[in-house]
C-alpha cells in the first residue's frame, strides 16, 4: 500500500506541463475544461481565487454578479469559469482573443504526440490605446528587460504629476516584469507585470501583460518566429466530443465593435457555423439570454453553468498553480490523503480534487489542515457531474 500511495504522490510531483494545459483529441476539439464552485474564505478577494485558478479579473467578476470582488465574505459560493471554447481559428502558434482577454498557445507536436493547448488570462490595451488586431510573430525574447517609455507615455505621466525616468531598470518596479517577448508589430509585446491585478482588465497602453508565473512559463517554451494572431471573437459556439452544443458571450468592447449587446446575429452566426440542426424555440430563447447577459461563462445550450452541480458530494481544490500542486502533494502525504486524489474528467493536466468527503464540515476541516501545513489556500468545492 505504501508503494501505491508513494506512486500517487510522485505522479503529482512530476507533472511537467503547466496546470493550464489541456489535451486535445484532434484538431477539431474546441471545448476544454470545466466550471466549478468554491466556497470563499473570509480573507479572500475574487482576484485571490482567480489567480490560483489562472483566471483573469474580469472573467471571475463577470461570472459572479452580485459578489463583492474585494470582500466576498466567508463561505460565499464563487463560480470559477474554467471551461473554455477555443477561438474559431487554426490551432497554430499563439492565438489571442481580445474579447475574452485570454491567450491560447498550441505547441508544435510530432506525429503520434498528444496535441495540447496552453491558455492564460491577459491584460490588454485600454480604450484609446487598443491592442491591435492582426497577424504577427515573436521576434525577440528578453529576460530582466529594461523599459524605455515612449514620448506619449512620458507626456501622460507628466500631466498626472508622476514623471517617469528616461529608462526604468530591470527589477521589481519595472512594469514589464521579469520577461518580455517582442512582436513583429512595432511597439507591442507580451510581458509580465509588477501589478498582477491588472491581468484580465483593459489597463495597458496596448501591450499584452500576463501574470508573472504565466509569462515565465511561456517564455521557457515559446520560440522565436512563433506565429501570433490577435482576434476579436466575443461570441463563440462549439460542439464537444459528444456533439453537445456550448455557447459563450463576452461584453462588447465598444472601441472595437459597435454591436448592440442584445444583438443575436453574432451568436446565431457562430451556432450556424458549427451545426446545421435548427434550434428549438427554447434554445433560441437561451441563446438570446446568453447574448444579452454576456457573462463570458461557457454554458451548455439550455443549461446554466451550475445546472449539473452535485450538491451533496464535497471535495477540496487547491487551484491549478504549479506551486499549489507541489505543496498539495506534500500535505497529502503528511495527512495520509493520497488515496483521496480524484482525477477530474476534461481537467487541465495535473489538476486533481481531494475527496469525496461525507459533508462540507469534513471537507472544511481537511482544507484548513492543509493550509496550516503548507500555507496555501484550499477551497471546499462542488463540481458538476461531467467532471467526475
Amino acid at each position: 500500500m505504501f508503494k501505491i500511495l508513494q506512486g500517487l504522490t510522485l505522479g503529482l510531483l512530476t507533472f511537467s506541463a503547466s496546470a493550464t494545459t489541456f489535451n486535445l483529441s484532434d484538431e477539431n476539439t474546441r471545448v476544454v475544461g470545466h466550471n466549478l464552485v468554491v466556497y470563499s474564505h473570509h480573507e479572500d478577494t475574487l482576484l485571490d481565487i482567480a489567480r490560483q485558478f489562472d483566471i483573469g479579473y474580469r472573467e471571475i467578476v463577470n461570472a459572479n454578479p452580485g459578489v463583492d470582488p474585494w470582500l466576498p465574505g466567508e463561505n460565499v459560493r464563487v463560480l470559477v469559469p474554467n471551461r473554455f471554447i477555443l477561438p474559431d481559428m487554426p490551432q497554430k502558434g499563439i492565438v489571442i482573443n481580445l474579447a475574452e482577454m485570454r491567450l491560447y498557445y498550441y505547441p508544435k507536436t510530432q506525429k503520434g504526440e498528444q496535441r495540447q493547448v496552453i491558455t492564460h488570462p491577459i491584460g490588454i490595451g485600454r480604450e484609446g490605446w487598443s491592442t491591435p488586431l492582426g497577424k504577427a510573430r515573436i521576434t525577440t525574447k528578453i529576460k530582466d528587460p529594461t523599459w524605455t517609455p515612449p514620448a506619449s507615455i512620458h507626456a501622460e505621466h507628466i500631466e498626472k504629476g508622476d514623471p517617469l525616468p528616461q529608462v526604468v531598470p530591470a527589477g521589481p518596479d519595472n512594469p514589464l516584469g521579469a520577461y518580455k517577448m517582442n512582436l513583429s508589430i512595432p511597439g507591442y509585446l507580451l510581458h509580465g507585470t509588477n501589478r498582477p491585478y491588472g491581468v484580465g482588465m483593459r489597463v495597458s497602453h496596448g501591450c499584452i501583460r500576463l501574470f508573472p508565473e504565466d509569462i515565465e512559463h511561456l517564455f521557457g517554451i515559446v520560440t522565436i518566429n512563433t506565429p501570433v494572431e490577435i482576434v476579436y471573437q466575443p461570441y463563440k459556439a462549439a460542439l464537444d466530443e459528444t456533439g453537445q452544443l456550448f455557447l459563450e458571450a463576452h461584453k462588447q468592447q465598444q472601441d472595437i465593435s459597435q454591436l448592440d449587446g442584445t444583438n443575436r446575429t453574432p451568436i446565431v452566426s457562430a451556432i450556424i457555423k458549427v451545426q446545421d440542426k435548427a434550434l428549438t424555440d427554447e434554445e433560441w430563447h437561451f441563446s438570446e439570454k446568453l447574448a444579452r447577459e454576456q457573462s463570458g461563462v461557457v454554458e451548455h445550450i439550455n443549461q446554466d453553468a451550475l445546472d449539473h452541480l452535485i450538491d451533496d458530494v464535497w471535495f477540496i481544490h487547491a487551484g491549478v498553480s504549479q506551486d499549489a500542486k507541489l505543496k498539495l502533494a506534500h500535505a497529502s502525504t503528511s495527512l495520509n490523503l493520497n488515496d483521496y486524489f480524484w482525477p477530474m474528467q476534461g481537467a487541465a493536466e495535473g489538476e486533481v480534487l481531494i475527496g469525496p468527503f461525507e459533508n462540507k464540515q469534513e471537507a472544511d476541516k481537511v482544507a484548513l489542515e492543509i493550509k496550516r501545513l503548507v500555507n496555501i489556500s484550499v477551497w471546499t468545492t462542488l463540481v458538476s457531474s461531467d467532471a467526475l
